[in-house]
């Protein structure tokens, strides 16, 4: 018999759903057509993209004109936040002010390098609002950020590391009540972004809900494929395009469109509909079982962020005396898979960006485990792997002379 091989880390990525393959098998090889062709091929693929685009408008509770699909999060992120920068700064409006920026110091590295580079280019100016300890920005703080010149505010729903929940749709009424104040002062509108890669399985992601202009969903964190992901982007807001060429996806994003991708997309989507309150159950139930157990069994561990306000499928813990990577190395050898961090960061020996924004000590984020679980994750495996990590930080300690 083979080693058992247990998944612990669907904060990185999710299995396809059976349901979500069986949508998009036709389109590699029976449906294969372009969809920007004008013959039956074409339209055979183009009415796909069109279906999904409406299962995904119908998720967001948006318009189908305003979901654009692209490869992933990475993409989406990079779209709204340059494309919203360009888009002010091609104004012909006489205003010299540099466009300013608001996000935190602990968003998904794809949008910190994105800010990173336009400040570089001088296209921006960047404020990274503060992370207090349990690793919920304060809406405040967002307030107490904005400048006249400020254009565009980017805050992630559900953070990818420590999983904490983001007062979104507080941070939205808040931007919208200054709006009104902008406008009789003739200032630039505050356009509002999201990340919500790591809460649509989870949370309400209606836009007009949360007040977002922007929002970035991917595939593969919902039992979808890699590489097909969306922006939505609010009727009449500015944005340039980013990648040019053809006139695809209402001429915001050029490339042959990822049918396959596309139609995986819409139906994990549609998926993630109709089970978000079975799931968020099921994983907050496995999750707080978790959390008792290893609390109770297992010496200097803590918590990273809010207990309370935060997905229920993540747990982000510190170990005392251990290495995170000796941990992951040992879970690994007995079949089990988690992370330390961000998949994006695997191998990068920095301590974890996002534990430090919260004030934890390099050597404390060195300790760290990340852990999540998601809806195939059964009471056995959560048990074999309590009883395994119990195993592997009494050798690690041992080891250490601790």
């Amino acid at each position: 018999m083979g080693k058992k091989k247990i998944y612990l880390d669907y904060a990185s990525t999710t299995p396809v759903d059976p349901r979500v393959f069986a949508a998009m098998k036709p389109y590699f090889s029976q449906k294969f057509g372009n969809p920007s062709s004008l013959h039956s091929f074409g339209r055979e693929a183009g009415d796909a993209v069109e279906y999904a685009r409406r299962l995904a408008a119908d998720f967001f509770r948006c318009d189908p004109l305003e979901i654009v699909f692209t490869s992933g999060a990475t993409e989406s992120n990079n779209f709204a936040i340059k494309g919203a920068a360009i888009a002010f700064t091609s104004r012909k409006n006489g205003k010299k002010a540099k466009p300013h920026i608001i996000t935190t110091q602990f968003e998904h590295s794809c949008v910190l390098e994105t800010c990173k580079k336009l400040e570089e280019r001088g296209i921006a100016e960047i404020t990274y609002a503060k992370i207090p300890s349990d690793g919920i920005v304060r809406v405040e703080d967002i307030k107490k950020s904005i400048k006249d010149s400020t254009i565009l505010v980017s805050v992630m729903y559900a953070n990818n590391e420590i999983g904490t929940i983001q007062p979104i749709k507080e941070i939205g009424k808040m931007i919208k009540a200054e709006n009104t104040k902008r406008e009789k002062k003739n200032l630039p509108k505050i356009l509002f972004h999201t990340d919500a890669v790591q809460a649509v399985n989870y949370l309400d992601c209606k836009v007009d809900n949360l007040g977002v202009d922007f929002l970035t969903a991917s595939a593969h964190k919902i039992y979808g494929p890699k590489g097909a992901g969306c922006l939505y982007i609010r009727k009449n807001t500015p944005i340039r395009r980013i990648q040019d060429g053809g006139g695809h996806e209402f001429g915001l994003r050029a490339g042959t469109l990822n049918v396959p991708g596309i139609v995986g997309f819409g139906a994990a989507l549609a998926l993630a509909e109709k089970e978000r309150k079975k799931n968020y159950k099921m994983a907050e139930k496995m999750r707080d079982y978790m959390f008792a157990r290893i609390l109770k069994e297992v010496k200097g561990v803590k918590l990273n962020g809010s207990k309370i306000k935060r997905i229920p499928n993540n747990a982000n813990f510190n170990f005392r005396d251990v290495e995170g990577e000796g941990m992951l190395l040992g879970l690994d050898m007995k079949g089990i898979a988690v992370s330390t961090g961000s998949a994006c960061s695997a191998g990068d020996l920095r301590p974890s960006h996002v534990l430090t924004a919260i004030g934890v000590n390099e050597e404390e984020s060195h300790g760290s485990l990340r852990v999540t679980l998601g809806k195939y994750t059964t009471k056995q495996e959560v048990d074999y792997f309590i009883q395994t990590l119990k195993e592997v930080v009494v050798r690690l300690r041992k080891i250490a002379g601790k």
